[in-house]
């Protein structure tokens, strides 16, 4: 099967039953490939009296999250849609819909299928999906016990991987400019040089770092002189670099961060660094403390001596000490008043100067920063301040929503990768929060844009007020009237819009409502 792929036939006249099979092949177990996957599910097509007319597959992804499964985001959103010519899934078990590490994702999207008369058969299960309590609660324990089997499985893999590291061997990634890998056999003889791309073959060669050839040594050692004996900057030294036609191990040109991580990477005095970064089950990348890094010192041979190292150490640690606000706006006014402008580059590229980020981050955004020494950019930059209003108002709104929803008695389930609400499993609810332009004629207008893809039933426009500081309004807009991909608001509007604004969001709450109703004698 190609990769990530739909595959349709007409369906045959005269069968009962048809159905759409969905196969995924990640890198746990070849039982799981997905030609193996296809002949269970076509057995049980089979056998049951299904004709399978549209296959989906996913081949070589993770179960973790819906992220990179086109094939699956692709079903989903067929069936969403109604562009369908089944009545069916099949899919060989439980773990191959996903090994999510919140079971609840797994069953939303199988209720997204419910919801359209779509039903998912496990074919390899000892238990029927017919929504019954028995199958209801071992579904349910077999999603947690999917979603454990991933976590017990990285577990595991970063314990080997460490032990691996603490043996002075090389886990992943390049060997950077100046050094090669070199595959040796369990008993530590040599057998050959990696090139970029090339991966050990057997299960027990291992991998670790040699130094590579000797004019890309002599480099790497003059990038440490002219850090340390002439104080050239990371951007100086790429910018000499480059003038010299020296070209990085991607045949790159040197910019400021390649020099970097030359300068301060412990590979280059032979350490063996790992876990300084870590992204376990597709989660966030989190950046770990010196104390739970994995070390392994002399795992291999250096190219630069360790005291022109830990110097080079010492001028970053000392360059890069904490100033306080008052310093960095001290130093700021100074830059602006010898350059009359400023920018993030300028700030960067001048010695001794913080970097950008910096002030980005301790002010909240650098424009804030220009206001505080007098700078004023020649362009507006007021929409930068608008979008990091915007994205830090979404999430408090949906969660608002969802809030007010419960407290009234209704069901809210927010789908975390997109933000839509179902609620009471009745209809869907995409919340958008839209800007308002000011023109120079001083008029305003709201340009408010549908998700399309998502086709909820209902969108609510959240209006911003004509400083972009706060809500002022609320419209709500139901898919069957409002077909079109986008509509642009003004400030008074024809019936046709204005009969669906709101002050509030009373009357949302209010159709999420549950009433009780007597039961008539």
């Amino acid at each position: 099967m190609d990769r990530n792929h739909t595959i349709d036939k007409p369906p045959v006249q005269g069968t009962f039953l048809s159905a759409a099979e969905y196969v995924r092949m990640s890198t746990d177990h070849q039982q799981y490939s997905t030609q193996n996957q296809a002949d269970k599910i076509r057995e049980y097509a089979e056998k049951h009296g299904i004709e399978i007319v549209r296959t989906y597959a996913d081949e070589g992804r993770s179960g973790l999250n819906i992220d990179g499964r086109d094939a699956l985001q692709r079903l989903i959103k067929d069936v969403q849609s109604g562009d369908i010519n089944f009545q069916i899934i099949l899919v060989y078990d439980v773990s191959r819909w996903g090994r999510f590490q919140d079971p609840d994702e797994a069953a939303y999207y199988e209720h997204l299928c419910r919801r359209k008369g779509i039903l998912v058969k496990y074919v390899a299960e000892q238990f029927d999906n017919d929504g019954s309590p028995v199958s209801t609660i071992v579904k349910g324990v077999k999603r947690a016990m999917a979603g454990e089997y991933s976590r017990e499985l990285s577990a595991k893999v970063f314990a080997g991987q460490c032990r691996l590291i603490e043996l002075g061997y090389r886990q992943g990634g390049p060997a950077g400019y100046g050094l090669r890998r070199k595959l040796i056999d369990q008993s530590g003889s040599p057998k050959a040089d990696l090139d970029r791309g090339e991966h050990k073959s057997l299960q027990t060669d291992r991998v670790i770092l040699v130094p590579g050839p000797e004019d890309e040594q002599r480099i790497v050692n003059l990038i440490y002189q002219w850090f340390i004996n002439e104080s050239l900057s990371e951007s100086a030294i790429a910018g000499r670099l480059n003038g010299m036609k020296v070209r990085t191990d991607l045949d790159r040109p040197w910019t400021r961060s390649t020099v970097q991580e030359v300068l301060t990477n412990e590979k280059y005095i032979g350490n063996n660094i790992y876990n300084r970064t870590s992204f376990k089950l597709k989660k966030e990348r989190t950046v770990n403390p010196p104390e739970l890094w994995i070390r392994k010192d002399g795992a291999f041979d250096p190219i630069v001596p360790p005291e022109m190292f830990y110097t080079v150490q010492g001028i970053m640690r000392e360059r890069a000490r904490r100033y306080t606000d008052e310093e960095l706006i001290e130093r700021l006014r100074d830059l602006y008043l010898k350059h009359g402008y400023l920018s993030g580059l300028i700030i960067n590229e001048t010695e001794s100067m913080p970097s950008a980020a910096i002030y980005a981050h301790r002010f909240d955004s650098l424009i804030r920063a220009y206001k505080m020494v007098g700078y004023t950019p020649n362009r507006d930059y007021r929409y930068l301040e608008v979008n990091r209003l915007l994205r830090q108002l979404h999430p408090q709104v949906v969660a608002q929503a969802e809030i007010e929803i419960g407290r009234i008695g209704g069901s809210v389930f927010r789908d975390p990768a997109t933000d839509l609400l179902c609620i009471n499993d009745e209809f869907t609810v995409s919340l958008v929060l839209a800007r308002c332009h000011t023109y120079e004629t001083g008029s305003h207008r709201w340009k408010i844009r549908f998700d399309t893809s998502l086709q909820p039933d209902i969108t609510v426009a959240i209006r911003l007020d004509p400083d972009n500081q706060g809500l002022m309004d609320y419209y709500l807009l139901p898919r069957l009237d409002f077909g079109q991909p986008k509509i642009q608001l003004a400030e008074q509007n024809a019936i046709e819009f204005d009969s669906y604004r709101f002050e509030t969001l009373d009357y949302l709450y209010g159709m999420a409502g549950r009433t009780r109703i007597r039961r008539a004698a």
